[in-house]
């Protein structure tokens, strides 16, 4: 899998969960929620992710990616 965007998974339950994905599954990801109840799998750039779609609270997706390092502006 290409490197995707790091994105986060808000629980209900008080969790975070961040993976990193490409497009095709953030939008199947956004689409699974938007219907509601089930479980929904995912694949990330570290595997498979199985999510509870009931539980899902928020997607957290950067405006950026982030860097290390120094840049010039």
């Amino acid at each position: 899998m290409t490197s995707g965007s790091r994105v986060e998974i808000g629980l209900g339950i008080g969790q975070v969960v961040s993976a990193r994905m490409d497009e095709g599954a953030l939008k199947s990801l956004r689409k699974a929620v938007e219907g509601g109840d089930g479980w929904h799998e995912v694949r990330t750039d570290d595997g498979s992710l199985v999510i509870n779609l009931k539980t899902v609270v928020f997607i957290r997706i950067p405006d950026q990616q982030q860097s290390i390092g120094f840049t010039q502006g």
